[in-house]
């Protein structure tokens, strides 16, 4: 491929499941090992080393398939300038790898004048494959397809809330906190928006949410989902916005759901808050 390359997305999904599949061994070595951990944010925001090391690799592997495109990753950044950009996150759940729990994954999409166009979720620990370019998801090479159940009937994954939606929202993200565990059947918090986004993808669970999320957080699995059937709700200061990879908060959701109550509240409360300047 050359940055003039009319990019097949098909091609892309093989690209990206390439680069993950290279990093994932180490990674899968790495888990339950003694790591030193440090931190972006806060103390509830871990990075380890493995994260830049697998972001590293990716990028040579995307690089080396896509000479010229332009990275944009979690721990590194955005370089480059291009029609083609990878957004990498190269480990999505760090907080679940650095202390053993498995649910995590490597999250890469491709994106083309500024459309997703193609993107892969790598469950390494389970052995997953969830991918989409521009035709239906699939999950390890079979057709996935979305299903939601009614509010009271469905389960909602999510990290919310942690700690920064506490800072954001205050005492608001304790009220949604309560209309959630009183709506839906049942609700975990589970630690990556990546493989919650995929995991409503292939009927596992009924919808998800997130705030002040970042472009790596949601843009594969949000293509991946949509290709699914599925829907995504994304807000910016309260305002929709059509493509999840430039959205703050959302909701998504899998095909046949309604969530209105849930998307309102979200949107009321992304109308709250400001990203910092």
């Amino acid at each position: 491929m050359t940055p003039d390359t009319a990019y097949d997305p098909n091609e892309l999904v093989r690209l990206a499941e390439t680069a993950a599949r290279t990093a994932a061994p180490a990674l899968v070595a790495a888990f339950r090992s003694d790591m030193d951990i440090s931190f972006k944010r806060d103390a509830h925001d871990v990075v380890t080393l493995h994260d830049r090391e697998a972001e590293r690799v990716i990028s040579e592997v995307l690089q080396a398939g896509a000479p010229g495109s332009q990275i944009l990753g979690e721990e590194t950044g955005s370089s480059g300038e291009a029609r083609l950009r990878w957004i990498i996150d190269p480990i999505d759940g760090t907080a679940n790898f650095a202390r053993g729990l498995a649910y995590w994954c490597v999250s890469i999409a491709a994106e083309v004048d500024g459309e997703v166009v193609a993107g892969v979720v790598l469950d390494p620990m389970a052995d997953h494959l969830f991918a989409a370019g521009d035709g239906e998801a699939t999950l390890d090479g079979a057709p996935m397809r979305s299903a939601s159940a009614a509010d009271d009937r469905s389960t909602l994954l999510t990290s919310f809330p942690n700690q920064h939606d506490v800072d954001l929202l205050g005492d608001a993200a304790f009220e949604l906190l309560a209309q959630i565990t009183s709506t839906y059947q049942h609700h975990h918090s589970t630690g990556s928006g990546a493989l919650n986004l995929v995991h409503v993808a292939a009927g596992w669970s009924d919808a998800t949410m997130g705030f002040d999320t970042s472009p790596w957080d949601v843009a594969a699995g949000a293509h991946i989902l949509q290709r699914a059937g599925g829907s995504y709700a994304g807000f910016r200061e309260g305002v929709a916005v059509d493509r999840p990879q430039l959205s703050l908060d959302y909701v998504a959701l899998g095909a046949g759901g309604d969530h209105s109550a849930l998307i309102e509240r979200v949107r009321e409360l992304s109308s709250r808050w400001f990203p910092a300047a």
